[in-house]
């Protein structure tokens, strides 16, 4: 490796991806999704209206769901990123899957992976979420319009996790 590449990979941006560690050839401005996406290969979270309203492109970071298509790489560096990839590291993701199948949550499926690190993360804070706190943490738009479902699902996951054995 030349002086030139040693000294430009030593400048990459280091990112924490499920777990694992990446160098990141882009410039720090440019929104996480695309480096999500076209840099590191996981198209899981999806690209819907690019200014942070539908919560397709959502993933974890240090744990709060993280609208990456308005959020810089800058501002995630050093930080544990988790991807609907790497979802099932998650403990209550067992749950939430078998909800999401048993409640039929899933309609043209586009904002799926959105919704899902939104539960997620609404359930790793709060595991016995009321309807209003369910409202107030799944702010994702579905065209479908599965709001119920979702808020079954996440109820249904939630006394999955409080059973005994869980």
């Amino acid at each position: 490796m030349g002086a030139e590449r040693a000294a430009r990979c030593n400048r990459m941006p280091k990112l924490l991806v499920n777990g694992k560690a990446h160098d990141a050839d882009v410039d720090e401005a440019t929104p996480l999704l695309w480096v999500l996406r076209d840099t590191l290969g996981l198209t899981g979270s999806k690209f819907g209206c690019g200014v942070a309203a539908c919560g397709a492109c959502s993933v974890l970071v240090d744990g709060a769901p993280t609208r990456t298509c308005v959020t810089p790489l800058a501002a995630v560096l050093g930080k544990a990123i988790t991807t609907i990839e790497g979802a099932a590291s998650r403990a209550p993701w067992p749950a939430l899957r078998a909800a999401w199948i048993a409640e039929q949550v899933p309609q043209c499926g586009y904002c799926q992976s959105g919704m899902l690190i939104a539960s997620l993360a609404l359930l790793e804070a709060n595991p016995r979420p009321s309807d209003g706190e369910i409202d107030a943490a799944i702010t994702n738009i579905c065209r479908c319009g599965t709001y119920p479902r979702v808020r079954r699902a996440i109820h249904r996951a939630s006394a999955s996790l409080a059973a005994p054995g869980k």
